[in-house]
């Protein structure tokens, strides 16, 4: 089991790009900038905020 970031800590991760706060997404180890449309991987715990790292997606209209 991997474990959780720490609350504290999420609550002040933004997206270097948009400077916009991040959504952890558990199932997928990642936090999420759905404007950007960009998913940072977490590795053994520690956020990878770098642009070259994340994956893209296509975000949604909610």
């Amino acid at each position: 089991m991997t474990p959780t970031p720490d609350p504290k800590l999420l609550a002040i991760l933004v997206c270097p790009l948009t400077r916009l706060p991040l959504r952890y997404d558990a199932i997928a180890q990642e936090l999420v900038a759905d404007r950007a449309g960009l998913a940072y991987p977490i590795r053994d715990g520690v956020p990878i905020l770098l642009a070259e790292a994340a994956r893209e997606f296509v975000p949604s209209d909610d």
